[in-house]
């Protein structure tokens, strides 16, 4: 369990840091009616999604352990993941460097109409944002293909995924727990997070999409060598 800890920790990392699902969060979290509740609500939502492609996908994977060993331990299926995953981020970062739009980022406007959204409708964002960003795709498919990979137990690769869902809503979940343990003190420090990265979202996923996208081209390209 350990290693394949270990071995998700790229796709932990990638999924957590992406700033626009943050930037989401927090704007929820700082509206001045319900905001803890649409807050909760979204991350439910994301919840919700990766349980479901966890519940479909997962099985798809399973074959992914006999592919393994016919490929001298390496899987075609996580290496074509992560070759795809690497252009993705490159294409990203790229496009962010160039000043133009990413794909996954929403438009302006429909940000600063959060404030207006009930707690079902960020349900419903939240639920939705993980179908419709190709890199939040591909970071839970090379999730869910490495511990199908590792031929756990089926506990086991169900506590694998979960610890994966948890730890990648981790920069979601924290301003929560901040806001409920601290309601006062957390309404400045969110409001500071939430312009910092408003500021420097460009910079960070330059800088992240590079960086990761680099490491996975590298690791795709080796596992369909290998």
């Amino acid at each position: 369990m350990g290693n394949v800890l270990i071995s998700l920790l790229p796709y932990i990392i990638g999924s957590a840091v992406v700033p626009l699902q943050i930037i989401i969060g927090l704007l929820l979290l700082k509206s001045p009616k319900r905001g803890l509740l649409k807050a909760i609500a979204y991350v439910t939502g994301m919840t919700i999604t990766r349980l479901l492609q966890g519940a479909i996908f997962g099985f798809v994977f399973i074959g992914s352990a006999a592919l393994t060993q016919e490929n001298n331990g390496k899987s075609p299926v996580i290496a074509t993941l992560l070759l795809v995953l690497g252009i993705l981020l490159l294409i990203t970062a790229y496009k962010k460097w160039r000043g133009e739009a990413d794909s996954d980022d929403p438009p302006p406007r429909w940000l600063s109409r959060l404030d207006n959204v009930t707690p079902l409708k960020a349900l419903s964002i939240g639920i939705t944002l993980p179908l419709i960003a190709p890199k939040l795709w591909v970071f839970t498919l090379s999730a869910l293909a490495t511990i199908a990979a590792a031929e756990l137990s089926q506990p086991d690769s169900t506590i694998a995924y979960l610890l994966f869902i948890l730890l990648a809503e981790s920069l979601l979940l924290l301003p929560i727990l901040m806001r409920i343990l601290v309601p006062k003190r957390s309404k400045s420090t969110l409001n500071q997070l939430s312009e910092w990265l408003n500021r420097n979202s460009r910079p960070i996923t330059i800088l992240v999409s590079f960086v990761f996208g680099l490491w996975f081209l590298y690791s795709g390209i080796s596992g369909l060598r290998g």
